[in-house]
C-alpha cells in the first residue's frame, strides 16, 4: 500500500510515476523494463534496494535508489502515510 499510495499522490502533482512491489504476489512487480524507465527510484525498506540491485544489476547500476525507510503497517491513502511519503520524497523533487 506504500508504493500504490505514493504513485496516486505523485501522480495527482503531475509527476511522470510507477510502482512496484518486491514480492511476487504484488499487483505490479518490479522488472528491469520499469527500473530503465526511472529516473530516480525510491524503496520503501533497505531490503527493498538490495533486492532491486541484486536481482536486476545491470537495469539498476547507476541508478538513484533512495531508501525511504517507512514501515509496512499503513493503509492504503492513510492520513499519516500521505504525510510521511511526502515528508520524505518533496525534497528530491524539482
Amino acid at each position: 500500500m506504500r508504493s500504490c499510495t505514493a504513485e496516486t499522490i505523485f501522480a495527482a502533482e503531475g509527476y511522470s510515476v510507477k510502482s512496484a512491489g518486491t514480492s511476487k504476489s504484488a499487483t505490479t512487480t518490479i522488472s528491469d523494463e520499469i527500473i530503465n524507465w526511472a529516473d530516480l527510484i525510491f524503496a520503501m525498506e533497505e531490503k527493498h534496494k538490495s533486492i532491486i540491485t541484486n536481482y536486476f544489476p545491470d537495469s539498476s547500476n547507476g541508478k538513484r535508489i533512495i531508501v525511504l525507510n517507512i514501515p509496512d503497517n499503513y493503509y492504503y491513502m492513510e492520513d499519516e502515510l500521505v504525510e510521511l511519503l511526502k515528508e520524505k520524497i518533496k525534497p528530491y523533487l524539482s
